[in-house]
């Protein structure tokens, strides 16, 4: 059986983002079909060996903190057929763990350091150091995962020295029995939502790629009968933080915000958008969108932009309306974007069936089942042997 290393920032319960969501779904599918050894940033819990920043780094820049945890899960790897690393976090654990066993190192490409220079606000001097650490082991993996077409194109456009037979697509998946409608809404009224009234949502983390200006000022064109339930949390920066409540505050002077300041867990976020009109997705960057696909599982309609890989999960005008987004005129981005959530309030029926729709093309086309055989077949096409290295 092949022994497949999978090197992660996030693993249960330290889940905050979509790339999480994915190793997690991944392994849980993987486990059937290879033998998975997950190293994961933080102390050991199930299913994970854990990597913690060592003494000394606790105040130092955070890309160095992760530089050294890298190093410690390139010290723990051994007998593995195969190493596979998630995210900038995990990449330089990949290549040196492959270089030193001598087996192949395959990278999933969840987003690109190029592709988000606003991470320089959180990182500082050390975005740079983040984005050389991932230019090269770009340039040294036997095989790159995009987790959808839009990425591919990303990946080749970001890195042109990259062999284009060596980017595979397989594209993320969402678990239909997980997710799906809850005809209860029990939990929502202790944040204050109004389940009498309609409402849309935003569920996410505070940073720019989520296009969190663009959403609130947007909303101030929303029909004002509508409710927004902003669930958002972990903001990237003090200042990102700082901007978005100085723009909810202003917000909430002419219509109802409901801001849920915490990672909440997923029965609430179902219930939410179970009962929601539409789910909103304004990301100015956005490879694939999980979060899109469990909105739709969810029986949900999607207003989202058109950017990455998000046309190829929302299908405009049949799963939800689609809105073009151009850096160049963001102000257009957000009329659009508040014609298009009011024109489904105008239309709530219209919302239902895009809603339904939504869900039976989750089913149909984004099991975790296919993402897992296809990965296998990703490990196989790099070289990795099973067995190759002695147990």
């Amino acid at each position: 059986m092949l022994r497949v290393g999978i090197l992660t920032k996030e693993w249960p319960p330290d889940v905050y983002g979509g790339a999480g969501v994915h190793v997690e779904e991944l392994v849980r599918e993987l486990r059937p079909l290879a033998d998975v050894r997950v190293h994961a940033f933080g102390p050991t819990r199930t299913g994970a060996h854990g990597h913690v920043v060592p003494p000394g780094y606790e105040n130092v820049n955070a890309v160095l903190q992760t530089i050294a945890v890298d190093l410690d899960m390139v010290r723990a790897l051994d007998h593995v057929d195969v190493v596979h690393s998630h995210t900038w976090y995990t990449n330089l654990s990949g290549h040196l763990s492959a270089e030193l066993l001598g087996v192949p190192h395959v990278l999933t490409a969840h987003s690109l350091e190029p592709r988000r220079p606003w991470k320089a606000e959180q990182l500082g001097g050390g975005y740079r150091i983040s984005s050389w650490l991932e230019s090269s082991a770009y340039r040294e993996a036997a095989g790159i995962i995009a987790v959808s077409d839009g990425m591919r194109l990303d990946v080749l456009d970001a890195y042109p020295f990259i062999d284009p037979d060596l980017v595979h697509v397989v594209r993320n998946g969402i678990d239909t029995v997980k997710w799906q409608p809850q005809e209860s809404a029990d939990l929502l009224e202790q944040y204050g939502v109004d389940v009498n009234r309609p409402y849309v949502v935003f569920v996410g983390r505070i940073t720019r790629q989520k296009g969190i200006a663009h959403l609130l000022r947007s909303a101030a064109q929303f029909d004002p009968d509508l409710q927004l339930v902003f669930c958002a949390s972990a903001p990237d920066t003090p200042e990102i933080a700082a901007e978005t409540k100085v723009q909810i505050a202003k917000l909430q002077e002419t219509r109802k915000v409901v801001w849920i300041q915490e990672h909440a867990p997923r029965n609430v976020v179902q219930q939410l958008l179970s009962h929601a009109l539409a789910f909103l997705c304004p990301s100015v960057y956005e490879p694939l969108g999980i979060v899109n696909l469990e909105a739709m599982a969810c029986h949900t309609a999607v207003v989202s932009s058109d950017v990455g890989g998000i046309p190829e999960v929302v299908s405009d005008g049949e799963t939800g309306i689609v809105v073009p987004y151009t850096p160049d005129d963001t102000d257009d981005f957000e009329r659009r974007f508040a014609t298009a959530v009011n024109g489904l309030a105008a239309d709530p029926a219209k919302a239902r069936e895009m809603g339904d729709r939504g869900r039976e093309r989750a089913v149909q086309h984004f099991g975790w089942q296919v993402v897992a055989q296809k990965t296998v077949e990703v490990y196989l096409a790099a070289g990795a042997v099973p067995g190759a290295l002695a147990p």
